[in-house]
């Protein structure tokens, strides 16, 4: 078993967070939304800080190189699919769609660039830190739905959203562009 360090136990956090998201979001109460956006940004500050620590403290490993972007997958599929449920605007289950199915798809590239030796080609790139953020503030945003005084909170999270789909689906064609100058070079 991979050794248990204090980022890769903010990993294993923001995965044990997921459940308590989903039935958060669900109970019957006022307050739920806002709850439940909560422990999504809490679980976002972890994504940042496990990453910061295992640098700092020189804890990087392979294993939570593995773990922390499935634990970021993991969270943003079940958050799309809650909010995308609750919706009953297409757009809103449009984006949600593009968003899980470049994940799939990226990670099923990488996967097989990993195979053949060309990893390196396909590794994050800054569009996909940017890509990443607006979809962290807009999901926050999805799941806390009600007005903050007068600013319209989900409406915000829904144009935020719109701009997360459209710069996921940048970021693919830039991987897929990699990926396809690799396998015109040989």
């Amino acid at each position: 078993m991979a050794s248990i360090n204090i980022p890769n136990a903010l990993t294993y956090l923001r995965i044990a967070l997921i459940p308590l998201i989903v039935v958060v979001f669900y109970l019957p109460w006022t307050w739920a939304g806002p709850v439940a956006a909560l422990i999504f940004a809490l679980g976002g500050v972890t994504d940042w800080l496990d990453g910061y620590l295992a640098r700092r403290l020189g804890q990087e490993s392979h294993f939570g190189a593995f773990l922390d972007p499935v634990a970021d997958k993991l969270t943003v599929a079940a958050v799309l699919v809650m909010v995308a449920q609750q919706s009953d605007s297409v757009w809103l289950a449009v984006a949600a769609i593009i968003i899980i199915g470049r994940e799939i798809a990226i990670s099923a590239l990488r996967e097989w660039m990993a195979e053949i030796g060309q990893r390196s080609k396909v590794a994050v790139s800054y569009i996909g830190k940017v890509k990443t953020t607006a979809q962290m503030i807009a999901l926050t945003m999805l799941l806390f739905e009600k007005p903050l005084w007068v600013i319209p909170i989900y409406e915000i999270g829904l144009i935020g959203l719109y701009i997360a789909a459209a710069l996921t689906l940048w970021s693919m064609m830039n991987y897929l562009r990699a990926a396809i100058r690799t396998f015109d070079s040989k």
